[in-house]
């Protein structure tokens, strides 16, 4: 379709995401070309880091079906380093990997049942068969992988085998207990979101819990991040806080902090599936 202009196709709804260096002018170019294309631009947020010198900017358009004229005409108008992003709101598909704690998983699932999570569940991939009856019973396969009488390496190769058998877009790690290698991460090569059980960067690895208590803390919280090589250093997308006192244990602390991680877990799949994150560096860039 060599020469078409976006304004002669099919016209849908789409969020465009970009980030690229500040200069003056950016939003003007923006919305002079989809004004130019009949594009109808129904938000528009837009956020300058003045100390990297970069601009971010989310928008939710009325657009045309061809991505790729799209990104081509945004490229020709845009500083050279820009990053364009341009998605007609499709359902993701997830894969969830869990241990024995249910309560993520079930608000997931639950979530997933009723079309409200801007996702569908693949499967589940669980290294204990706990959670099995519960993805049974709203008809989402189960795999149970032991990662027992296994070393590591054996163990991410269950699990990749397993993963390359859907077509998915993110992993949800919903209190998975166990560290991946860099070597799997980038065997899977997409995005994974981890809900971790304190309110980082305080409180990193196991049982923080029991180092929140032991310190004597007067709030405990959770953090929804993408997963990186670092160990719970990876990107924040979104956190919670709720206060506790000289009378919680670490057991009562854990029991409090399960609600927690559920909502900031759904809460940080909502801003992902949306399409609200932007990544720079090792920090996100968050249109609520």
């Amino acid at each position: 379709m060599v020469g078409s202009t976006l304004s002669s196709l099919k016209k849908t709804r789409m969020v465009i995401l970009i980030q690229c260096i500040d200069k003056v002018g950016l939003v003007a170019a923006i919305s002079t070309l989809l004004a130019k294309e009949q594009i109808n631009i129904i938000s528009m947020r837009e956020h300058v880091d003045t100390v990297e010198n970069r601009f971010f900017v989310r928008l939710v358009v009325n657009g045309c079906a061809n991505i790729p004229l799209l990104k081509t005409q945004l490229n020709n108008v845009l500083p050279a380093d820009a990053e364009i992003n341009v998605n007609p709101q499709p359902a993701k598909k997830i894969i969830i990997l869990v241990t024995k704690d249910h309560h993520c998983l079930s608000d997931i699932l639950i979530r997933n049942h009723f079309k409200t999570l801007g996702a569908d569940v693949q499967c589940v991939i669980g290294n204990h068969n706990n959670l099995q009856e519960i993805c049974s019973r709203f008809d989402i396969p189960f795999h149970f992988i032991s990662h027992e009488n296994m070393d590591k390496e054996m163990y991410e190769n269950e699990l990749l085998s397993t993963i390359t058998k859907y077509e998915v877009h993110y992993l949800v790690l919903a209190k998975f207990m166990r560290i991946l290698s860099p070597s799997f991460i980038e065997k899977v090569a997409m995005p994974f979101i981890n809900i971790h059980h304190s309110f980082l960067p305080a409180f990193i690895g196991a049982n923080p819990y029991r180092q929140a208590y032991e310190r004597g803390v007067k709030l405990i919280g959770a953090t929804a991040h993408f997963v990186t090589n670092q160990l719970d250093e990876g990107p924040i997308i979104a956190q919670q806080i709720i206060p506790v006192n000289h009378s919680f244990t670490a057991a009562d602390m854990m029991k409090a902090g399960k609600e927690i991680e559920t909502a900031v877990l759904a809460k940080g799949l909502q801003l992902v599936f949306e399409e609200r994150v932007l990544l720079f560096k090792n920090k996100t860039v968050i249109f609520e």
